[in-house]
Parts: structure tokens; C-alpha cells; sequence
């Protein structure tokens, strides 16, 4: 365990408002992993033997064909927990997760940590708020995914990163083209075109990785109806 442990767990809502014992007492479960930008942190079908808490970098959670093709589901970053899902209901992670850039993880093994939380009763009703919220964000997902034209995936993610990074007028993305185009189920040459034209149109300025929202109730317009 770093030193360091007990302040990154401080910093992650799942467990503010711990005391100080209590962050002590999860910082001496915590294995720390290192991982190289590409590298996979497991696999779809891997028994769900522990859960993670992204310390640094950035992890992508994603479903893979046989053909190889992939769908992004998540992107997540430093203070944010993975895989915890599958580890609370005693089934194999149903996706796999690999680190976009190099990442340090915090693991807890799933026998340690159900102990814990026996113990704990606060810490099982924070838990229960993380995935209750998680389960918001891919009934969304699933919804923009399955309903939903291109532009008004885009204009959705738009107001989710607005929200997340509470700014109504200008967000940044925090994964590549490829990536995003991934996450909302496109390709990259159809985003840069959409993109291109919601500019055009006056809704959004687009400068590199940041975007500057630039009419919220036509972004919010097409968001519901997902037409440009």
C-alpha cells in the first residue's frame, strides 16, 4: 500500500465521509496495478474477483465481436470505481476494460471488501448510490444508443459532459475522436461531419479537444429529437 492510498480514497466519492480509521482500514486492502497505455486490466468472461478505483490515467470499459469490432460503454477516470457491478453480484465482468493512457489502479479483492462493508453500513449505502447512478448512465447509453439518430447522440453527450463538468457553455473531451465515435456508436468520419455541421449551424464551436456550446436549448432540442 503507498502512503498515499488513504488520500486518493478520500478524494473518491464512493467513500467521502469515511473517517479517517475507515480509509485506513480500505487503503490496507488496496493493491495498487500499474498499467501500460493498451494494456488490458481483464476480460469479458474473467471471474469478477475484485473491483477497481482508477487512482491516474484514464480506462476504457468495452465489448469486442468476434469479428473484432468494438463498443466502447465507458470511459473512466482518477476517483471513478470499475467492475464493482459483477463483483457485488458474484458474476464474471460482462465486459472487458483496458487503459487508454498509463494508469495506476487501486484492486480490492471481492472477499475482503464484502467483509468490510458487512461492517460497515455506510459504506454499503454509498456503494448502492454509485450503482444506482451507474445504472442510470447505461439505461441512457442504451436509450441514445438504440433510439436515437447520430446528431442527437452527439448533441446528448454534449449536455452529459456539461453536466459531469459543470460548464453549460464549453466542455472538453477527454478521449480521442476514435474513441468517442466508438462510445456513441458511429465512426469517426460521420462524428467529424456532424460535428462540422452542428458548427455551421451555429450550435457549437469546435477548437481541437474543446467544444464551446453555443445555443443550449437547440443543442437540448436535438438532443430530444435528434435531428439536424
Amino acid at each position: 500500500m503507498s502512503q498515499k492510498t488513504p488520500a486518493i480514497l478520500a478524494s473518491v466519492p464512493l467513500f467521502s465521509g469515511l473517517e479517517p480509521h475507515d480509509l485506513d482500514l480500505l487503503a490496507g486492502l488496496a493493491l495498487q496495478k500499474n498499467y501500460r497505455k493498451g494494456e488490458l486490466i481483464f476480460s469479458d468472461g474473467d471471474p469478477g474477483d475484485g473491483f477497481y478505483i482508477v487512482a491516474q490515467g484514464q480506462v476504457k470499459v468495452f465489448k469486442a465481436s468476434a469479428e473484432g469490432k468494438e463498443q466502447i460503454l465507458h470511459v473512466f477516470g482518477p476517483g471513478e470505481p470499475i467492475g464493482e457491478v459483477a463483483v457485488f453480484a458474484g458474476i464474471p465482468f460482462p465486459a472487458s476494460a483496458a487503459a487508454l493512457a498509463k494508469s495506476v489502479l487501486l484492486f480490492f479483492p471481492r472477499d475482503a471488501f464484502i467483509r468490510l462493508i458487512a461492517k460497515e453500513p455506510a459504506l454499503a449505502m454509498k456503494l448502492l448510490a454509485v450503482l444506482s447512478m451507474r445504472l442510470k448512465q447505461f439505461t441512457v447509453q442504451v436509450e441514445n444508443l438504440s433510439l436515437k439518430e447520430v446528431p442527437g447522440r452527439i448533441a446528448s453527450h454534449l449536455l452529459f459532459l456539461a453536466e459531469e463538468q459543470s460548464n453549460r457553455d464549453r466542455v472538453t473531451l477527454t478521449i480521442s475522436k476514435g474513441q468517442l465515435a466508438s462510445l456513441l456508436g458511429t465512426i469517426p468520419e460521420t462524428l467529424s461531419r456532424i460535428q462540422a455541421k452542428m458548427a455551421a449551424e451555429g450550435l457549437i464551436r469546435v477548437s481541437g479537444r474543446e467544444i464551446t456550446l453555443l445555443d443550449m436549448d437547440r443543442i437540448e432540442a436535438l438532443a430530444e429529437n435528434g435531428k439536424l
